[in-house]
């Protein structure tokens, strides 16, 4: 099985996970920091190819009524220019709470703000990779029972 590479695309970083051999475990690797789009789509690519990723999942970021603003439109538009780039599959996914749930992580974990800071964007790749992971294994769960 190929890996799978997770995006938590942001205005000044780029959170990034990646998937065990298998794809059950999403794992954070760093982030992106953002210095122009040339640069993000060369450090995407090199990630894909170090990682031997099949398909990479990009983080949408809907409001909580699940309507697209500001962040989505520019979430959409950066994936746009990566397909251009990338000749993978590139899968938009819901990432409402992600960073919620990572901000409540790191609060039970007891981290700083200037910590917690520096590595949401870790953990909502992280988090967005592993619900897409688990909501894939009850999919092939259900088709191997049927």
């Amino acid at each position: 099985m190929s890996r799978i590479l997770a995006l938590d695309f942001g205005e000044k970083r780029i959170g990034v996970a990646v998937s065990d051999a298998l794809n059950i475990i999403a794992q954070s690797v760093g982030t992106i920091e953002r210095k122009g789009i040339k640069n993000d789509l060369k450090k995407i690519r090199d990630l894909v190819r170090e990682y031997d990723a099949a398909r990479l999942i990009v983080g949408l970021p809907l409001n909580m009524d699940g309507t697209e603003g500001k962040s989505a439109n520019r979430a959409v538009d950066f994936v746009n220019e990566l397909k251009k780039e990338i000749n993978i599959r590139v899968e938009m996914v819901d990432e409402r709470l992600t960073t919620a749930q990572g901000e409540r992580i790191f609060l039970e974990a007891d981290l700083s703000r200037k910590k917690r800071k520096k590595n949401i964007d870790k953990i909502a790749a992280q988090l967005i990779l592993q619900n897409y992971l688990d909501k894939n294994a009850n999919i092939r769960h259900c088709e191997r029972t049927k």
